[in-house]
Order: structure tokens, then sequence, then C-alpha cells
């Protein structure tokens, strides 16, 4: 598993920094963001592209939500213990995906050709900013020669990944995959088109305190930024090279709203079936999952929605038992990557028996009444747990990831 993230570049410092419940969000450096609405984000920080590439020159030569990719791949494939030759690259794919690609490449591009001219726009413009270019790139990287392409479904991408990745991997198409998503929208037009839905927090005043997912003075989601890539391989040939085993993928459910461009439905009834379906495909019952990473935005409308999802899915067990943490309240909303991310939280949680808390929930809001692991990490034995991920355009993701008994 390989992450970069506002908390951190490398997969244990960002795991030693979660369960601690430290923040990674600050005002904005990327650009001088006085003039707007929101002034702060999750921003990944002390990132050197060139540490991961093979030539310097590609760095020049990429928009940063690819660098990112490269580099949570490359930890990825370090962590699984994978180096090259591949013993077999045409049986190793690669699938990761992003929410909104070469946001910067683009708003560069534009002030370039407002400025001087079409002349003067970059040969290498059209290759930076594609959302594919990040599976690409990482494919020309690592030599990975199996099915390659990319995911793009906002906020429920690289869960769309790694379902996806699984499902393949299920039909005989590979072996192995990199799977995942990245983003890199913390830009002034991604920044000043968020704003402009009214979909961001404006708690300038207080940065580290506006991620707040259920709490009842939330007023909107914080952005983030970063990559999440897991290596995804079929049993047989994880054991044969004697892989260490974070877990099992074992249920994906898929859904679409088909009912607002931004907004949820009320009961989130779509996220529901996506829930099940994915439980229905692990085998499993609702008494079965002891931990939730949940979407957990921080907007008022999106965070009742799942929690009434939630309920309606799980029953006595949501409020029984059932824990569930919103890590964005940590990281902010990294969008594209956010999944692949989480699933990496949850398998750690599998792991380790640490469950990351929902920081800055002090005072429920209405109807967000379970056990949302408030301010504090809490141990607890994870066999089973459950990310979800929902996107703008009614997008809904579920996995479902078990612990490995051998």
């Amino acid at each position: 598993m390989g992450v970069i993230t506002p908390l951190g570049n490398d997969l244990d410092t960002f795991w030693q920094n979660l369960v601690a419940g430290k923040s990674g969000i600050g005002p904005i450096t990327h650009f001088d963001a006085g003039a707007y609405d929101c002034r702060f984000a999750g921003e990944v920080r002390g990132f050197d592209p060139a540490l991961y590439f093979k030539k310097k020159k590609d760095t020049n030569r990429t928009d940063r939500f690819t660098q990112l990719a490269v580099a949570a791949a490359k930890n990825a494939l370090a962590d699984a213990g994978i180096v090259e030759p591949l013993a077999d690259p045409e049986r190793f794919g690669c699938m990761i995906g992003s929410g909104i690609g070469g946001l910067k490449t683009t708003e560069d591009q534009h002030t370039v050709l407002m400025n001087k001219g079409p002349g003067r726009l970059s040969p290498f413009m059209i290759p930076m900013l594609i959302g594919n270019m990040a599976s690409g790139i990482v494919s020309m990287e690592f030599g990975l020669q199996g099915p390659n392409f990319a995911t793009m479904s906002a906020c429920a991408t690289s869960a769309h990944s790694i379902g996806e990745a699984w499902r393949m991997i299920r039909d005989n198409d590979a072996d192995a995959f990199v799977a995942g998503g990245s983003e890199a929208a913390i830009v002034p037009l991604g920044m000043g088109g968020f704003a402009a839905m009214k979909a961001l927090s404006t708690r300038n005043e207080d940065p580290t305190a506006a991620s707040r997912p259920w709490d009842k003075d939330r007023d909107g989601f914080v952005m983030g930024e970063g990559a999440g890539v897991i290596v995804l391989e079929e049993l047989e040939h994880a054991k044969k090279r004697g892989a260490r085993i974070y877990g099992e993928i074992v249920g994906y459910g898929l859904t679409s709203d088909a009912y607002h461009m931004s907004a949820p439905l009320p009961n989130h009834e779509q996220a529901q079936r996506s829930m099940r379906v994915a439980l229905a495909k692990a085998g499993l019952n609702t008494t079965d999952v002891d931990y939730i990473n949940a979407h957990g935005t921080s907007t008022p409308v999106g965070d009742i929605a799942e929690v009434r999802a939630v309920k309606a899915v799980f029953g006595d067990h949501a409020r029984n038992g059932l824990l569930v943490s919103s890590t964005k309240s940590m990281t902010g909303h990294l969008l594209g990557a956010a999944g692949a991310v989480e699933t990496v939280v949850c398998l750690k949680t599998i792991n380790t028996g640490l469950i990351p808390p929902t920081i800055n929930l002090h005072t429920p809001g209405e109807e967000c009444d379970l056990d949302f692991v408030p301010l504090k990490a809490r141990e607890a034995k994870v066999k089973v747990a459950l990310n979800n991920s929902f996107g703008f355009g009614g997008h809904n993701v579920s996995l479902v990831a078990r612990a490995f008994e051998g």
C-alpha cells in the first residue's frame, strides 16, 4: 500500500498521524488565496517528484496529480516487495483514476493562451492534463503491460478503480493490479469553483477545526490533495511469491442515484443498495461488519444522508457495536484519491486493531447519533471493514475488506 497525503508521504507517517488525531489542514501555500472564500486546504507538503521518477525531465512533463500517483505507486510496489523486472508484466495491470485530472496544467496553459496566443502552448499540454495519464505514466515507469485504463467518477473514482481491478482479477484478465487514484486540485480554479458551489467550509480563522463530519457546526468540506495506491493480487499469485497480505477485498457494490448533479438522495437509497450489494458479494451479514470508514465529508446534507443509509442497512447493529469514523476530518477530502486512501485505512484497522478518530466532532448534529469514534482513536478488533465513497453525479461505491486467515 502506498499513500501521499496531507498527513505524510509514506504509509507509516500517515498512519501514525492519523491515529494520533492530527490535522493535515492549514492555510493554502500553493498560491495566494487571500481573495478566496476558502483560504485553507489539506496540502501535500515536502513532496519532491524527482525522488520518484526514473528521469528527472519527466517531472516537467507531468501534472502534479500524475506525480503524486507515481510516488504512491512506487511506495506501494516497494511495500509489496515487488521490484523490476516483473516476472510477467503482461499479467500486471494498472488502474489509477482522477476525479478532475490536470487542473493546474489546464489553468496554466489557458493563461498562456490568453496572454501569448496559441503558438506558445506547450506540446505537452494535452498529455499532461488528461485524466488517464496518471495510469499511463505509472505503467511506463514500472513496466506494467496488463490492462490499463483510468476510472473517473468524482469522489468515487479510486474506489471504482479498486473494485474494477478486483473484478478483472476474478475474471482472469490479470494476476495483479496497481490500483487507486490521485488528485491535485488545490489551484485557483479548483478552490474558486468549489467555493462557488458553496460546497467548502469557510472556517478560515481555524482551519484545523474546519473538517468536522457529523458535528452540528459543520459548514462544508475541506479540499485535500494526494494519492492512494494498493497492490491487489490474485491469492495464489500472492502466496507463490511469499507476499505479505494485509487483507482480502471480498465485496464491491456500485450504484447510481440518477437524481442530482451534486446532492445525494435524501435517504441515500442507492448508497444503501451499494452497501447491500457489497455485503452480498462478500457473503457477509451486516453484523459481521466491525468498522465503516464513511464518506463523511462534513457537509450538512451529505452527512445526514449517509447516516440514514447506514441505519437503514445495519439496523440495530448500527447503534450496537458498529464503529464509524471519517478520516476526512484530518486529511480533508482527497476527491478522486479518497476511496483508495480510505481503503488503506480500512486495511490498517484490520492489521493494527486501531480505529482512527473523527476529530472536531464535539456536538453531534441532528440524526447523527452513531458511534463515530469522536476525537480520539480507539482500540477494537476489526475483522471486516467497509469503505463508502460517493461522488458528484450520483456515483456510489462500497468496498468490503476482510482479515486474511490463511
